[in-house]
């Protein structure tokens, strides 16, 4: 057992026996009480006239005032995405194109894919989408089964991840018979693999990352065993948009004879058209030797309607071990290509209608605006003293304090207050900020400037005032007792549903 393992055992033995103090148990229940309250507060609508169901209304509520209630709220939740003050999140969101995508969702919404002898347009536009994907990635063309690039579509980036890590699990217990499967993931690697390794009984190996943020080579190569199936790389990780070294780490997945795979879930829709205006981007996809799989959503970059995800292969063979079927079953035979039996197919014909009505070269003006929005404000956040650009952020661009009394986290909710969505970061603390077609509006770039520049200087002066997030980031980031943060997270979860 490794120094680390044993340390985190202590600290989890320590933490269990704080917990079981009487002073203890009280500051806790008021932390977590704090954050129950914040939630039901603040990510509640706000909307007199809505009431709170508990049951089935008795008699059916008329449309009419359905629609006043959907569209009141939407007036409330609408303005933040839509005026550019958010992170990410709405990719396009222009009134023309929504609206263009919910016409095309409503021609299709009682399709389902499941039953492809009844929607056999849907399963059409499903492996067009694929395939479309697969060229911008660089897939090889090739008549060999085991070089072609196939994949399906899916639910999001996290099923994409936990399909790829199902596929490799399998494989490996069929071809290699490995039994106790590990996969080595940077620890900049999104939480959708540790949410495979937890479905899927894969032991998850994350290792440190550089200074750079990018994953490093050396304990990588450390970490591999005999029963490694995958090694991952990001392209670019969440955190700091930062892509991983990832052709070194593939050749290492060759070396060894494992899986390689790429989360290119945020940038692989951008990426590629990046690249195509100039802009260095590191080799990341299927041009690469030793990559086998890639996961990408089309519902970031690609501006499809939420919930379509695409996860690509190297080779026919890769791809059958996602797949589920069931031949005894009393009610017929049974095939199922992702997680889901039944899914909505409307929103593959709308991502489908998405992807070709924009065009390349609608893809190619997306990506260039956006660079020159990230562009300026990666410049802005430069001539700051008090920050500091974390890693090299091509659209992504995350920052952190510069000096030491600076709480990075008091400035995310100064930007809250002025109206401005941020995501915050741990170990170490920072903030970023994904540019989207929402920020290379006019006046945008310039308005994050100004009130970042106002939101650090009210953090000078007032360095002992507390926020929302701040004091809940602060200990996230500061506790070794990470029991307590799990327990304020799904002190979190359950507000929400409550």
């Amino acid at each position: 057992m490794g120094l680390k393992r044993i340390w985190q055992g202590v600290v989890r033995g320590a933490e269990k026996a704080a917990q079981r103090i009487p002073a203890v148990q009280r500051r806790l229940e008021a932390e977590y009480a704090q954050v129950e309250a914040m939630v039901r507060s603040k990510m509640r609508p706000k909307l007199e006239t809505l009431p709170d169901l508990n049951q089935l209304p008795e008699q059916g509520v008329p449309h009419e005032q359905i629609l006043e209630w959907l569209q009141q709220l939407r007036q409330q939740e609408t303005p933040l995405w839509e005026q550019g003050r958010v992170s990410g999140t709405v990719y396009h969101g222009g009134a023309e194109h929504s609206a263009f995508l919910s016409q095309v969702y409503a021609l299709h919404s009682q399709s389902n894919p499941l039953h492809a002898d009844l929607f056999p347009s849907t399963i059409k536009f499903e492996a067009e989408i694929v395939r479309m994907t697969a060229n911008l990635l660089h897939a090889p063309a090739t008549d060999d089964p085991e070089q072609q690039v196939v994949g399906t579509t899916t639910s999001g980036g996290t099923e994409s991840i936990l399909l790829a890590m199902k596929t490799y699990r399998d494989w490996a217990h069929a071809e290699k018979g490995v039994t106790e499967p590990e996969v080595i993931a940077p620890e900049t690697a999104h939480p959708a693999f540790d949410k495979a390794a937890h479905l899927f009984c894969i032991k998850l190996i994350r290792t440190p990352v550089g200074d750079d943020f990018k994953a490093n080579l050396e304990a990588i190569h450390r970490a591999i065993t005999r029963n490694t199936i995958a090694l991952v790389g990001s392209a670019p990780g969440y955190p700091h948009g930062v892509i991983d070294p990832i052709p070194q780490i593939a050749q290492m997945a060759k070396q060894y004879g494992i899986g390689m795979h790429v989360d290119g879930c945020l940038g692989g829709f951008l990426l590629p058209f990046i690249e195509a205006l100039g802009y260095p981007v590191p080799p990341f996809d299927f041009r690469v030797e030793g990559v086998t799989s890639i996961s990408v959503d089309p519902h970031k970059y690609g501006y499809t309607p939420k919930g379509l995800s695409v996860v690509l292969y190297r080779g026919r063979r890769l791809r059958r071990y996602q797949y589920f079927t069931a031949t005894d079953w009393q009610g017929g035979l049974y095939a199922s290509p992702t997680l889901p039996g039944s899914r909505p197919g409307a929103l593959s014909v709308a991502g489908w209608a998405a992807m070709v009505s924009i065009g390349r070269q609608g893809y190619l003006e997306c990506a260039r605006q956006i660079m020159e929005t990230a562009k300026q404000i990666r410049k802005g956040i430069e001539q700051m003293p008090e920050l500091k650009l974390m890693g090299e952020p091509l659209f992504l661009i995350a920052f952190t304090s510069a000096q030491e009394k600076l709480n990075i986290y008091q400035v995310f909710d100064q930007m809250a207050r002025r109206g401005w969505r941020l995501t915050a970061l741990q170990r170490p603390p920072g903030l970023h900020f994904a540019v989207t077609i929402r920020h290379t509006q006019p006046g945008v770039a310039e308005a994050f400037l100004r009130d970042l520049r106002d939101a650090v200087d009210y953090v000078k002066a007032h360095p002992d005032e507390k926020g929302d997030m701040a004091p809940i980031y602060g200990m996230a980031n500061s506790l070794p007792f990470r029991g307590v943060v799990d327990e304020v997270l799904k002190r979190y979860l359950d507000a929400l549903y409550d």
